[in-house]
């Protein structure tokens, strides 16, 4: 039974017209034969971090025609300045931990560095882990925060750019206002 199917199926392709086998033939179910005979290739330079000087440079180069770009090939902006910089071993971040060396005082609190006129922090405690982690807040206003679960003290210095104050502020704008925290009710002499 199975030889006579084999049998008809050969006879029935043996008769079938050349011209639809030759096109089938002709034709190619991938597209990576048809892209690869692209010759499109477009050759850029790669920047390194220390090349970087505008935001035009922070573009990368994308992926060859046919081919799954990396997150090299693809990354732009910030995420392409952090990969050029870890490439060349720059921290653009600054994502070491805090010092955790010792419990902030008043007198030396652990000095937590930022672009941002806002930060977050989490403390563990002293020593580290001692504690489950508290979240706190500094901004460049409210510069000295105290964990209330250990007392440690953290102090934002700011180092990003100074705003500029050549634009008008419309007069009818309430100024924003802090609300309070657990640090407004500490009685003076405590601190």
């Amino acid at each position: 039974m199975l030889l006579q199917r084999t049998f008809a199926l050969a006879l029935r392709r043996a008769a079938a017209p050349r011209a639809a086998i030759s096109f089938a033939a002709k034709r190619t179910l991938a597209t990576t034969p048809i892209r690869r005979d692209i010759k499109k290739e477009v050759e850029q330079k790669v920047k390194t971090f220390s090349e970087i000087k505008t935001e035009e440079d922070l573009i990368g180069p994308g992926a060859a025609p046919g081919t799954v770009p990396t997150d090299f090939e693809q990354a732009t902006g910030l995420e392409r300045l952090e990969i050029l910089g870890k490439m060349e071993g720059v921290d653009v971040f600054d994502m070491k931990p805090l010092d955790a060396s010792r419990r902030g005082t008043m007198e030396n609190p652990i000095v937590v560095q930022s672009f941002g006129e806002e930060r977050y922090l989490g403390c563990t405690g002293y020593p580290a882990d001692s504690h489950n982690t508290i979240w706190l807040t500094v901004s460049k206003d409210r510069p000295i925060e105290r964990c209330p679960e250990c007392g440690g003290v953290y102090k934002m210095e700011y180092i990003g750019a100074e705003a500029s104050h050549d634009h008008h502020h419309d007069e009818h704008h309430t100024e924003h206002v802090d609300p309070p925290t657990m640090a407004d009710f500490v009685k003076p002499q405590y601190w």
